[in-house]
């Protein structure tokens, strides 16, 4: 059972947070900054100023990894002028011309590391965002470009880092153009929207969670950068608040005929007429339409999807946050991980891997 109560109690929510999983959240700003300083430092745009790759590969891994890469591959669809391959592993073709990018917080992730090794041998180069010990800091070592991880987070929270070194190696590529120190500052505004001394109607992380609590999350994106995001929200609402719920596109999402009128059921005002002792059993749907895009095109799909599932929620970061698409998506990401987090701890369900140890001077 939720206890919502305790959303507006920062000092039960503090003590609540043994963890320090709100606090490790909130830095997701730092760690964008860390990863850019980094890169600054290791000459990562000189080092990748390479002229265009044949293709650049990004290898999906379990955790954070699997949505980052899917929207990175989202933000570069649009007009990047080389093939983006999203693969699980190294594919048996990479070659001199290729670039290969990957993101782990797994050190000792073996098959990761002798991908890396294979790519390396063949003259791929090779960016990974991952820890700086284990066989996959080896593999890499004196071959290709480590962005370790300078802020000590969980990893189910490495998403804002693992996003920022993909951009910041996209853009070096000149694959992209995404303003990575402003994503940083979109971070540290979100994280203070989402404080836990603010009070629920004014805190768009609370306010999220209430929304999910008690519901089946249905997050449909409508569009390919939102689908991404739905990715990890949904990957978050499991590591943190033991919730699974289903993440989709909207178009895939209603060619599920059953799913769909669950939806629709789902969304429709509420009949003050009901008898609710014959309404049907367990939690009802809640959908929201995820929108990373903006422009005509997508006004268009909103106003469609909007009178489709007309009691639909509907969460566009354009409406709100100013920046480019990687801001939008960053920021809509990390107000989930919040949100997850805030619904972990009323529900008494939290996760984690332990508690967070901050760095010391």
């Amino acid at each position: 059972m939720l206890d919502d109560t305790l959303l507006d109690d920062p000092a039960r929510l503090a003590e609540a947070d043994r963890a320090g999983l709100l606090r490790a959240a909130a830095m997701a700003g730092a760690q964008v900054r860390s990863t850019q300083e980094l890169a600054a430092e290791l000459e990562l745009a000189d080092r990748l100023d390479l002229g265009r790759p044949r293709a650049l590969v990004l290898i999906v891994r379990p955790g954070v990894g699997r949505a980052l890469t899917r929207l990175l591959a989202a933000l570069l669809a649009p007009s990047c002028p080389v093939p983006v391959v999203i693969t699980d592993a190294v594919p048996s073709w990479i070659g001199a011309l290729d670039v290969v990018f990957a993101h782990t917080d797994d050190p000792g992730d073996r098959e990761l590391a002798a991908g890396i090794e294979r790519a390396s041998r063949y003259g791929a180069t090779v960016v990974l965002s991952g820890p700086q010990e284990g066989p996959v800091a080896a593999s890499i070592a004196g071959k290709g470009l480590l962005l370790a991880p300078r802020i000590p987070v969980p990893p189910e929270l490495t998403f804002s880092r693992g996003l920022a070194a993909g951009l910041l190696a996209a853009n070096a590529l000149g694959l992209l153009v995404a303003d990575v120190r402003a994503l940083a500052d979109q971070l540290d505004a979100e994280a203070e929207r989402g404080h836990l001394g603010r009070d629920s109607f004014a805190n768009p992380a609370k306010a999220l969670a209430l929304r999910l609590a008690d519901r089946v999350p249905m997050l449909w994106g409508l569009d390919q950068a939102a689908v991404a995001v739905a990715e990890h929200a949904a990957y978050a609402l499991g590591a943190h608040a033991g919730v699974v719920c289903d993440a989709a596109g909207y178009r895939q999402a209603l060619a599920r005929p059953a799913l769909r009128r669950a939806a629709m059921a789902g969304t429709a005002e509420q009949d003050i007429f009901a008898d609710p002792d014959f309404e049907a059993a367990g939690p009802k749907p809640r959908v929201l339409l995820l929108a990373v895009h903006s422009g005509p095109t997508a006004d268009a799909v909103r106003y469609e999807a909007s009178h489709t599932l007309p009691g639909a929620g509907v969460i566009a970061p354009a409406d709100e946050i100013p920046g480019d698409e990687p801001v939008r998506a960053g920021v809509l990401a990390l107000r989930f991980e919040l949100a997850a987090v805030y619904l972990g701890l009323a529900a008494g369900s939290m996760g984690g891997t332990g508690y967070y140890a901050p760095a010391t001077a």
